[in-house]
């Protein structure tokens, strides 16, 4: 009997404690915003409140307050696990909702971690303030909604080019392509990022090319459905264009470059094996004081006569006789062996 005395007395305790908790929470959310505007109605708190979350945006929504001719604004604030644990009293003012205007807030930046977070919003008008409305249930990012991301697909020359939809910095790709025929093995490539055309393959004239993507997001470590299959058709081309416009630029540098080749080794060959002799400056004859003696075209045929008739062969290499005496020399006169006999016969000689 006394344990079922006991048994009565803790749960009749537990009842009295949970009526006083009802009590008081009706208390603080109807009586005293009375009570703090002195009589004037309360501004009603923001309800409904819901996190939409598709590839990793987040979209804290609530009802909007209503209010005739009057413009609300809203205020919403964040606590992460650490805060919830440790210092549940803080609340974090979110870095783009301090005071906004639609019923809605992006909190995509404050939510930075794969951990729960609280939220809560309020309604200001003028100096008056609503309650906190606080989210239900805590949000986690990982319940995010991953989607197959879009894509295009298309051909440059015989290149298989892939162009993935850009869906942030959290974001990569798994591309799966392969030959649409029997027994194909079907290759896998890793794009780092969207937005961007990224070569897959190089595709062979007359074959059909298949490709189909998901994305992936290490932060929480999940990935969404492939996304539908596209195929594209690569026609059999005599000659791709960038291949003949290569053809075209090679020809005309042999053109060019040919017969350039050609001048210049007929060039090298000619310096070679014909150099041009150029006597060299100590041997040109310059103006100097002493020049050679010019005679008169009468006493160069007598001077002329004179060798012939004498059979000079040599002279002294000193001064030279004049005109005048090669002609006084008796026929038969021979000058000394080593000596050269200067014959002017040119115009321009010896002067006197």
């Amino acid at each position: 009997m006394f344990q079922v005395k006991l048994s009565l007395q803790t749960t009749l305790t537990m009842v009295q404690k949970s009526l006083w908790t009802s009590l008081i929470m009706w208390l603080s959310h109807t009586l005293i915003p009375c009570l703090l505007t002195d009589g004037v109605a309360a501004l009603p708190a923001p309800q409904n409140l819901s996190v939409h979350s598709i590839n990793m945006k987040h979209l804290l929504i609530w009802s909007p307050v209503v209010l005739p001719e009057e413009k609300v604004y809203y205020s919403v604030e964040y606590q992460g696990e650490y805060e919830s644990l440790y210092t549940s009293d803080i609340w974090i003012p979110s870095k783009w909702c301090s005071r906004t205007e639609g019923p809605e807030c992006d909190v995509t930046d404050d939510i930075t971690a794969t951990v729960p977070y609280s939220l809560r919003v309020r309604a200001i008008l003028g100096s008056q303030t609503s309650a906190w409305s606080i989210l239900e249930q805590p949000f986690n990012r990982n319940s995010t909604i991953l989607t197959p991301p879009g894509m295009e697909i298309s051909k440059d020359g015989f290149h298989l080019v892939i162009e993935l939809e850009d869906l942030g910095p959290q974001f990569q790709f798994l591309v799966a392509y392969w030959r649409r025929e029997p027994d194909t093995k079907e290759h896998a490539k890793v794009v780092r990022r969207g937005g961007i055309p990224v070569h897959l393959e190089t595709m062979e004239p007359g074959a059909l090319y298949c490709v189909k993507a998901q994305a992936l997001v290490k932060a929480i470590g999940r990935n969404s459905a492939f996304s539908q299959t596209k195929c594209v058709e690569v026609q059999g081309e005599a000659l791709p264009l960038v291949l003949a416009l290569f053809a075209f630029v090679g020809f005309m540098l042999i053109l060019v470059v040919v017969p350039l080749s050609i001048w210049k080794m007929g060039q090298l060959l000619q310096y070679s094996c014909c150099p041009m002799v150029v006597l060299p400056d100590t041997l040109k004859i310059t103006n100097s004081p002493q020049k050679l003696i010019s005679c008169r075209r009468e006493e160069v045929d007598a001077c002329a006569t004179a060798m012939l008739s004498s059979g000079l062969r040599s002279s002294s290499l000193g001064k030279g006789p004049s005109c005048q005496e090669l002609t006084a020399w008796p026929a038969g006169r021979r000058t000394l062996e080593g000596e050269a006999v200067f014959l002017p016969f040119m115009d321009q000689g010896w002067e006197k």
